[in-house]
């Protein structure tokens, strides 16, 4: 199956989307599965794109959560950060990687 079909087949499940959420439904879904053939039946489509949607939604919650964080350590001096507060830090750049996980998938063995 080819990225077109696998849009063709969405924009028929969901005929109101947006041709922007068509093309970012089809990004998610093929960074998800290895093989687009495994989309193949409506309802695999509809059991890969519903656990898709879970991963996103969830991803999205902490993203938000984290951007919280982050906007009350901006009001913070970077002088006085607590090992806390670094610890913010570090758990926003692995939000935000998981997130970007979901966009562009997982890089190859080797590749940077």
């Amino acid at each position: 199956m080819k990225c077109h079909d696998l849009a063709a087949r969405i924009e028929q499940l969901e005929p109101n989307a947006l041709p922007r959420d068509i093309s970012r439904l089809c990004l998610l879904l093929t960074n998800y599965v290895d093989d687009l053939d495994a989309l193949d039946t409506d309802e695999q489509l509809a059991k890969v794109w519903r656990e898709m949607d879970m991963r996103l939604q969830a991803a999205t919650d902490q993203h938000a959560a984290m951007t919280d964080e982050l906007e009350a350590l901006a009001n913070t001096s970077p002088e006085c950060f607590t090992p806390e507060q670094i610890w913010v830090l570090i758990r926003a750049i692995k939000v935000q990687s998981q997130v970007l996980q979901l966009y562009v998938g997982k890089p190859e063995m080797g590749q940077p």
